[in-house]
């Protein structure tokens, strides 16, 4: 039996959003035409794929085997797409990046500019997302270039240095830490609300490392999605979080957060340039590294 590529794609793009309307939406054609090509599909390979409930979609047992493959599949065919296109050169075409959300926001933009300026006709297309989710884009060929917080261990991804980044206390101008004459003891931080990252996150794992290494268990802790809630949670009073120095020079500058320096708590790490072993890197992507390298 050989299956209908179209139709496979219907199904994949269904049971990986958990919606017929949403796969509708992301295939550009019509949610009628999507439900009767899955549909057809279940009848040509002769079982049930989807089990459609009143919370959505999820593939079957059945379908979740298919979905393993149809994503490989997936994945080498954007492969020999971005084969063709590194042939074809810099004048058109895409680079796709995907950064964990600090390097999104706050390291990457001028590198960004800069490649535009000098490769208009290349289209950017940028991802922000955390380490895991950044990591689950590259298997599957939807990123070009992947920038994390955190050293992954995978087999099939070559983790490589790209820079040092320092993290720091921070807290409010009005906080009792920002008026102490001297480094804290890193106790004190136990008794705080401290403000840390989603789980998944990069900065949220370095962070959760360094105070276990020095014996800092804070009983109250605050989950929020993003750097920019932090420091704003900071500024307000609410609590203290330790996040990366690039992040908060504009707060700096303007007064309303500070940075807090901590007895014998120094936190530093690498940020990592992710790769997929044995894949060719399109000449966009090969460009944008150097440029970063400079």
């Amino acid at each position: 039996m050989a299956l209908n590529l179209h139709l496979l794609r219907f199904f994949a793009t269904v049971a990986q959003t958990g919606s017929f309307s949403r796969a509708a939406e992301e295939l550009h054609v019509s949610q009628p035409a999507i439900s009767q090509g899955v549909r057809d599909f279940e009848l040509q390979v002769g079982c049930r794929l989807l089990d459609r409930g009143a919370r959505g979609v999820r593939p079957t047992r059945e379908g979740e085997a298919l979905l393993r493959h149809a994503k490989t599949l997936f994945a080498m065919e954007r492969a020999a797409e971005e084969e063709l296109y590194a042939l074809r050169g810099l004048g058109s075409g895409m680079l796709r990046i995907g950064a964990s959300t600090t390097i999104a926001t706050y390291m990457i933009p001028t590198y960004l500019g800069i490649f535009h300026r000098a490769y208009p006709g290349v289209e950017l297309s940028i991802i922000s997302a955390n380490t895991r989710a950044i990591v689950a884009l590259l298997i599957e060929h939807a990123i070009d270039v992947a920038l994390v917080e955190g050293p992954v261990e995978e087999p099939s991804i070559v983790s490589e240095a790209w820079r040092q980044d320092e993290m720091v206390l921070i807290a409010s101008p009005d906080h009792a830490f920002a008026n102490a004459a001297e480094p804290i003891d890193p106790a004190r931080i136990s008794e705080e609300i401290f403000i840390v990252r989603e789980p998944g996150s990069g900065s949220r794992e370095i962070v959760s490392e360094a105070l276990s290494a020095n014996k800092i268990c804070p009983i109250r802790r605050l989950v929020v999605g993003s750097t920019e809630a932090i420091k704003q949670l900071v500024a307000s009073g609410l609590g203290v979080a330790i996040v990366s120095v690039a992040t908060i020079r504009d707060q700096i500058s303007i007064g309303t957060i500070v940075v807090v320096p901590v007895r014998d708590l120094r936190i530093e790490r690498i940020l990592w340039r992710l790769s997929v072993v044995g894949r060719l890197s399109n000449p966009a992507a090969v460009k944008f590294d150097k440029l970063m390298h400079l």
